[in-house]
Formats: C-alpha cells, sequence, structure tokens
C-alpha cells in the first residue's frame, strides 16, 4: 500500500476520474482547470480505458502535473496483466467489452507510461479548508469495488474504517470507478464520488461530470461539454466497441450489468 500525503492544501481544487482514454475529454477539463484557476488538479485513476487515445491521454495528463492515483486500469497495465481487472461479472457484456478495449490500450503504451502507472500512489491525503481527506479509487477493500450512491451505509462505514486503519482519522473520502457522480453523508463524514470524464454518467446526456472544491471546502459537480462526436468517430476509426463510441454522444451505457436496480435507465423510467 502506498499512500502520498501532501499535507495541507489550499485554493481550489479540481477532481474527476476516469479519462479512460478519452483525449478530447481529457483537454477539455483541463482547459477548465485553466481558466477555473484550480491550485490543484487531482484524478482518480483509470486515465486508459474505453476510448482511442491511450498514450495521448496519458501525456496530457502526466504533463498537467494533476495528483494522480493508480485505477486498476493502472495496476493492471503496469503488471502486464491480461485483462483490465474492472470488476465486471466474468461473461457480463462490460467483460466481453473489455476484451477488445483492454488490449488495444496495452498495445499502445510504451514503457515510459506503464512506469509513470506503476509509480503511483495507490491512495492519496491531503488537508484542505478544516477538513482531512482520502483519496482511494472505488474502494479501501478493492481499487476495484463498485461504490454507489445507494450502497448500504454500513458498507460505506467499513470501507471508512479500513481507511482509517490505514491512513488515520479523516473527514471525507473523494473516490471514482463506478462512473456516476455522487455525494453521500456517513455519519460524521462525506463520501464524494468525483464521477469520471471520459463516459457520460447514463443519464441521456453526453456531458461528462466532474467536481470542485472551493478555497473554504465548498463541494460542487459539474457537466463537462467537449467534442463527444470526435472521440466516439476516433474510436469507430480504431476499431473499438461500438457500444461504447455510442455511449458518448448518446449518454447511454451500452450495459447496465454492473448498476444496482435503482439506477438502472429501465427502472427509473418505469418509476416514472
Amino acid at each position: 500500500m502506498k499512500i502520498a500525503d501532501l499535507g495541507q492544501l489550499e485554493g481550489e481544487l479540481l477532481v474527476f476520474g476516469g479519462p479512460y482514454s478519452n483525449l478530447e475529454a481529457t483537454r477539455a477539463v483541463l482547459a477548465q482547470a485553466r481558466t477555473s484557476g484550480a491550485a490543484h488538479i487531482f484524478c482518480t485513476g483509470d486515465v486508459a480505458a474505453y476510448c482511442a487515445d491511450p498514450a495521448a491521454t496519458v501525456q496530457e495528463i502526466r504533463q498537467s502535473g494533476a495528483h494522480v492515483i493508480c485505477g486498476n486500469c493502472e495496476v493492471q497495465l503496469a503488471s502486464g496483466a491480461e485483462d483490465c481487472g474492472c470488476g465486471f461479472a466474468q461473461g457480463s457484456a462490460c467483460d466481453l467489452l473489455s476484451a477488445r478495449w483492454y488490449p488495444f490500450a496495452k498495445e499502445a503504451l510504451d514503457a515510459g507510461a506503464l512506469a509513470w502507472m506503476a509509480d503511483l500512489p495507490d491512495w492519496i491525503v491531503f488537508a484542505h479548508a478544516g477538513r482531512r481527506y482520502a483519496m482511494v479509487h472505488g474502494a479501501a477493500s478493492d481499487a476495484a469495488r463498485f461504490v454507489w450512491s445507494v450502497t448500504p451505509e454500513a458498507e460505506f462505514a467499513a470501507e471508512i474504517a479500513r481507511i482509517e486503519a490505514e491512513a488515520g482519522r479523516v473527514d471525507a473520502v473523494i473516490a471514482g470507478h463506478s462512473g456516476i457522480a455522487f455525494a453521500k453523508t456517513v455519519g460524521r463524514h462525506l463520501w464524494i464520488n468525483a464521477g469520471v470524464i471520459g463516459m457520460p454518467p447514463h443519464d441521456g446526456r453526453a456531458q461528462t461530470e466532474y467536481a470542485r472544491l472551493s478555497p473554504r471546502g465548498d463541494l460542487s459537480f459539474h457537466r463537462l461539454a467537449y467534442d463527444a462526436p470526435a472521440a466516439a468517430a476516433a474510436m469507430r476509426a480504431k476499431g473499438l466497441p461500438e457500444g461504447y463510441a455510442l455511449a458518448l454522444t448518446t449518454g447511454v451505457w451500452p450495459s447496465e450489468d454492473v448498476l444496482p436496480a435503482p439506477l438502472r435507465r429501465a427502472q427509473s423510467l418505469a418509476s416514472g
């Protein structure tokens, strides 16, 4: 377990997850960071995944000076593993699709990119505006664990206890991996999922998600508008899965296999 302690931070923080090899979205969020004058940029991992430009996306993130933690994709790519380790159920649609995009990403990355991934911390801790934060990828128990807004509170509490056992007392957790932004109060703690920029949050809109913490510590979520048609066209040009290329512009994931029932669009439409 490699934990990087950044100490006390000041100013605005811009936080996002999952660039997912989406170069257009990555450039757009970094432009937002520059425009807003963010003092610090954070990425919760999975820099290279579904989309068309793994190497260029990694290069953009490295050159940005962002604080990045190791997602499951970084772990697997850096170790030369044969699959993404994403936590998809075996034989599910997402699992089958990963057999196409993961080898593409693996082939695209050079030794320098893989060495950078191998050197990333697993977690980051820092203090900001009166709170101490820990940043993990999916969860403390497993980087590839999906934690959702509807996950039982006892499971959040157990994950926070694991974090505090390793990293000391915290007030808030920032996570990623699951692809849908949310904030949830768990006792005295705040659990924040900053969302991902590389794929929309399965709500029928192409804009992706990221978060900001103001200099006073106020949390806000934002939608990222970028050239999604260009990102989708790049995927198609490289023969990557159509389901994910289509998702970039429709805002609907190719499968709901990983989602708990309350977050599935079919369930939402039926309820509405």
